[in-house]
């Protein structure tokens, strides 16, 4: 199944703003991020499908991730 994932500020450093991958039903959450070679303490806010997640969180046919860095500011 074919996956989007939507990567935000930094996490867009070397890779597409918007990506579509293909998974197997059931695959966690933490293994696409390590596939795409992003340390799981640099994702700050992880969302499915508008709504928080978790790393261990499984994806299904149709669902979007949403990834987001930590955010400083002052």
């Amino acid at each position: 199944m074919k996956i989007k994932i939507k990567l935000f500020a930094t996490l867009r450093d070397n890779r597409d703003k918007i990506l579509e991958i293909e998974y197997k039903e059931g695959t966690e959450i933490r293994e696409i991020i390590k596939d795409l070679n992003i340390d799981e303490k640099d994702v700050a806010i992880l969302l499915k499908n508008g709504r928080s997640a978790k790393m261990d969180d499984v994806i299904l046919e149709g669902d979007y991730l949403s990834l987001f860095p930590p955010i400083g500011g002052g």
